[in-house]
């Protein structure tokens, strides 16, 4: 039977709502219902019609869409650092912006937003330096330097600092960067005991670019060299190697008129060419909306909000005001997608139906946010579309998340309470709605493990989707561990042709491969496990490591 809860009704799990009172509820919004209508009401206030405005709260309160944590967070609160992340760019090879970006990140990143860096304007390492006659340290040292900064943040509270770092495929740093968190050959200490065994025992313990996603840019030039000779280049299949043997680092594509676009956010979906440019994000789920026209009114409302956001949010320094004003980017986003095909007996594909409803998103966000923003008398926003991961609100709104399948049946879910490490035994509240509606056999439900040996599939997905979205889209795609008949050095340079043959129609791309990482938040287990064991929560063992056995299946990215 699938859990209820009396106070938050439309809740579908226990850790749901266990999220909710411990990330977001206060004294003034000690419900999901309470919390919609202050959220709504802070963000809009005078800019919508009441009646606009009553719609857009009954249709959060019953989780058709979700805005992001940092609108959730902060309705209510005297404090509105709405942003989830900042998209800060280096612009010159001196000192000085140094010490500025170094500036930038901190201000961002005390606000609770995550923050995202290219750094391929650095000189490499080893370079002269003709004002001291020195060398350069080059890209890598810096993007330490700045994670460093993150993980003193981190001390300061209890949400981890997200950082993202890129480097332009052509950078003198490249094979470096490519090798910098390749923590399995890292020894320290005693003999053959490495960072990574070190991340095993400790999650916490540090390491380099530990609080950092990285990736690789490739322009134009490399899409154009592809296409006209069929090979991929040594620096891609490298980075294919890395990211199947040790999930990082990731791929950005910025292709043709968006190939000055390599800034991005800490998880990638949110894109711009423009220093100081920020994150405005809300979520779709499909999987709650009863129809096409219903589709249409929530499209139309939550754009609308989005753009209130960004009238009201306070940022950390003037020159995001001004960004904000230039851009006002709007981050629509997708979840529930995979639900939403469950429940019409689809496999994991686009399929035409699918096209419809999302022809819909795209169409009523672009005519929406240009009439609206006219009617503000505000700039237009540039883009209006980007598709989060929406981990955590994704566990709220009882979905799949972003354009992901489901994870898996069952898992174990780590997280922070109280400064102190916590895990709960979670049933996923769609697979258990096809179990008690459907009667559908848990063993049988496909998932992101059971997609782990097809990655194509997955690729395709994405692939169809982002045609709809202007900016990017936050997608991490499962696979087995590194070593395996499936993801070993055999498999490498197929992979890499796969990928190269999507990549003109993707904006950015993540692998994880199984136990990638010590203390992963993610872990399958088995159904009746999890039903064994549901709505008891556990701390965190030390002797035990409770946690931190993830040697049999799945897994997602740590940060």
């Amino acid at each position: 039977m699938a859990w209820k809860s009396n106070k938050n009704p439309m809740f579908r799990t226990k850790f749901s709502e266990d999220i909710f009172n411990t990330k977001y509820a206060h004294e003034n919004a000690t419900t999901w219902a309470e919390l919609s209508r202050t959220l709504v009401e802070d963000v809009c206030r005078d800019m919508m019609p009441q009646d606009e405005k009553d719609e857009l709260i009954e249709h959060l309160t019953n989780l058709r869409w979700v805005a992001g944590g940092r609108y959730l967070y902060y309705a209510g609160r005297k404090n509105k650092f709405f942003n989830n992340c900042f998209l800060l760019k280096a612009e010159e090879d001196t000192r000085e912006d140094w010490a500025n970006l170094s500036w930038k990140s901190e201000s961002c990143l005390m606000t609770g937003g995550g923050i995202g860096i290219d750094y391929s304007i650095y000189r490499p390492a080893g370079s002269a330096l003709g004002g001291t006659g020195g060398t350069a340290s080059g890209a890598v040292t810096k993007m330490r330097m700045i994670n460093e900064i993150g993980r003193s943040v981190m001390q300061g509270g209890s949400r981890r600092s997200a950082i993202y770092a890129s480097l332009n495929w052509k950078h003198g740093d490249i094979y470096d960067f490519l090798n910098a968190k390749n923590w399995q050959d890292m020894p320290i200490g005693q003999s053959g005991y490495t960072l990574f065994d070190a991340k095993q025992d400790d999650f916490n313990f540090p390491a380099p670019l530990d609080m950092t996603n990285i990736s690789v840019n490739y322009d134009t030039e490399w899409l154009l060299n592809y296409w006209k000779t069929g090979e991929v280049g040594d620096v891609f299949m490298k980075n294919c190697r890395q990211a199947l043997s040790t999930a990082e680092p990731g791929f950005s594509f910025n292709f043709f008129d968006k190939e000055n676009e390599t800034l991005r956010n800490a998880c990638t979906e949110v894109t711009s060419d423009s220093d100081s440019d920020l994150c405005n994000l809300a979520s779709l789920n499909f999987a709650r909306i009863d129809d096409i026209d219903q589709l249409n009114s929530i499209v139309y409302l939550v754009t609308k909000f989005l753009i209130c956001g960004t009238i009201v949010a306070q940022l950390p320094y003037e020159k995001i005001y001004e960004t904000r004003e230039k851009n006002r980017r709007l981050g629509l986003g997708l979840m529930g997608l995979h639900e939403w095909l469950i429940k019409r007996g689809e496999k994991y594909e686009v399929t035409p139906e699918l096209h419809r409803w999302l022809k819909v998103y795209q169409d009523v966000s672009n005519g929406t946010s240009t009439k609206f923003a006219d009617e503000l008398n505000v700039s237009r926003p540039v883009a209006k579309r980007a598709v989060a991961p929406t981990g955590t609100i994704g566990i709220i709104a009882g979905t799949t998340t972003g354009v992901e399948p489901l994870f898996a049946v069952a898992y174990k879910r780590r997280y922070l309470k109280n400064n102190r490490w916590h895990y709960q035994y979670v049933v996923d509240a769609a697979a258990q709605e096809m179990i008690d509606v459907h009667g559908a056999n848990p063993d049988k439900i496909e998932s992101a493990i059971d997609l782990a040996d097809d990655y194509e599939r997955r690729m395709k997905f994405q692939f169809d989707v982002q045609s709809y979205v202007d900016m990017s889209i936050s997608s991490t795609i499962n696979l087995p561990s590194w070593g395996t008949p499936l993801n070993n050095e055999d498999k490498v340079e197929d992979f890499a042709q796969t990928l190269a043959r999507y990549a003109h129609g993707l904006r950015g791309f993540t692998v994880y491969p199984d136990g990638a990482r010590g203390g992963q938040p993610l872990t399958s287990v088995k159904y009746s496990e999890a039903v064994e064991k549901t709505g008891d929560e556990f701390e965190e063992s030390i002797e035990t490591h409770d946690i931190c056995d993830i040697t049999q299946h799945g897994g997602s990215c740590g940060v």
